[in-house]
């Protein structure tokens, strides 16, 4: 055993982790610590490294699935999954973008009531248009296309 090795407990708080923490992502194939004589589980600094990782990809919005294969320098789908994530990156910057701009306009607006400004308005256009990227993604998932047997009823 190396001296620099450290024992689950602190490893984790190192992290400000609980133990279990470090114990799920090692169940779920992301953490391989050795263990020891006692078969207690020992944290090198290779798997500090990974845990870092694993941390600053979550913080990230990468799930631990995405994680696992940007881990796994063999896995024959890490640059789709990668791709697919920087794609999302870029989106929710582009939704960050347009929030710090409606922030702005609406602090600096004259007006009292946003919802009477019309150039506040250009903001949302695509919410009123029904083409906001968001309505989609985030709340329901696509209706079949009309005439579909499925297609939900519009209701009463």
């Amino acid at each position: 055993m190396k001296s620099n090795d450290q024992a689950i407990g602190d490893a984790a708080g190192r992290f400000g982790l609980e133990p279990h923490v470090l114990r799920h992502w090692e169940d779920a194939g992301l953490l391989h610590p050795t263990r020891d004589a006692g078969g207690r589980r020992r944290f090198g600094d290779p798997d500090l490294v990974r845990i870092a990782v694993i941390l600053r990809n979550k913080a990230a919005g990468m799930s631990l699935d995405q994680i696992r294969v940007l881990l796994d320098e063999g896995a024959p789908d890490r640059h789709r999954v990668l791709e697919e994530h920087v794609a999302e990156l870029d989106r929710r910057a582009a939704d960050i973008a347009q929030a710090r701009a409606m922030t702005e306009h609406a602090l600096r607006c004259r007006s009292h009531d946003i919802t009477e400004c019309h150039r506040f308005r250009s903001h949302v256009a695509d919410v009123l248009a029904g083409q906001a990227a968001w309505l989609v993604v985030r709340t329901e998932p696509p209706l079949p296309a009309a005439g579909d047997p499925s297609r939900p009823h519009p209701g009463p």
